[in-house]
């Protein structure tokens, strides 16, 4: 059994727009390695604007994705005690003003 790949909004929308630019099943299955079934559903979702909301779903996930990894990162430095904490800090300033 083949392995379906997971392809990406922006690839989606680029093979959409080229064949809505003229180009034909064929050639953009060949060249992409898919199947002409699956470029004709791909251009059926963006011309019913299905891959802009996906693609605005998918920026929203990759951004709350990267605000979770970075308070991971945060919190896992406090556990470690390498980030001072804030009264520490405003401590230390005062000190060497």
């Amino acid at each position: 059994m083949a392995r379906q790949r997971s392809r990406s909004i922006e690839f989606k929308r680029q093979v959409a727009q080229e064949f809505i630019a003229g180009e034909s099943l064929y050639a953009l299955s060949k060249r992409h390695d898919i199947s002409r079934q699956l470029v004709r559903v791909w251009v059926q979702k963006y011309e019913a604007g299905a891959l802009d909301e996906d693609a605005q779903a998918a920026d929203l996930l990759q951004e709350y994705e990267a605000k979770i990894a970075a308070l991971e990162r945060m919190v896992g430095r406090q556990a470690l005690g390498l980030d001072p904490p804030p009264m520490l800090l405003a401590r230390a300033d005062e000190v060497i003003e």
